[in-house]
């Protein structure tokens, strides 16, 4: 999404209402990335706040060199992963796993998926999560990831094979299709 440069301007040098027209504008992806790599919906709200904060401090720092969407989402994944490294120890938390399984009517809507993916998504690990995320929603490569945790590459790459391990587990039953049987003949009752 392209920013008004002018509007980048008139918000650098303080206006309030572009201040407001770049949070309204970029907010919603924003927001999103922190959820996602967050989990929790109380602290990502915090969390944002604090983004927030910093980006429109940064303001002045903004080159033009990159769309400002991208430099904005670049401070948000920094910031929030700076943050989850102060409340808690990233690499060392594990989740208890509940492996329910529901039957799901063929006939599931996107809403009810993207909710089950989302969710599937926050049962993983606090590692596990932020890895996926970055990697399979954001595009960010394994180096940069490795780069960005402090983590190497093959530890990048080790914890996205657990995180869609995990996924594909708790996704199955979104998966299996109860179809009905191919050859089913329906017999009704002679009366």
């Amino acid at each position: 999404m392209a920013t008004d440069p002018l509007t980048i301007r008139r918000a650098i040098n303080g206006d309030e209402t572009a201040l407001r027209t770049l949070w309204v504008e970029h907010a919603p992806r924003i927001d999103a990335v922190v959820r996602r790599l967050v989990g929790d919906a109380d602290q990502a709200a915090d969390i944002a706040q604090e983004v927030w904060i910093q980006i429109f401090r940064a303001l002045p720092t903004w080159r033009g060199d990159s769309q400002f969407s991208t430099w904005a989402h670049r401070i948000a994944v920094n910031r929030t992963l700076n943050a989850l490294r102060s409340v808690r120890r990233l690499a060392k938390l594990e989740v208890v796993m509940e492996d329910d399984t529901v039957s799901v009517d063929q006939d599931v809507d996107r809403t009810f998926l993207a909710e089950s993916i989302d969710e599937a998504v926050q049962q993983l690990s606090p590692g596990a999560r932020t890895v996926f995320v970055l990697h399979d929603v954001e595009g960010y490569t394994h180096e940069e990831i490795a780069q960005e945790l402090g983590i190497t590459s093959g530890g990048s790459k080790s914890q996205l094979f657990k995180a869609r391990a995990k996924l594909r587990r708790l996704l199955a039953h979104l998966v299996d299709a109860h179809s009905p049987t191919q050859d089913q003949e329906h017999v009704t009752p002679y009366d």
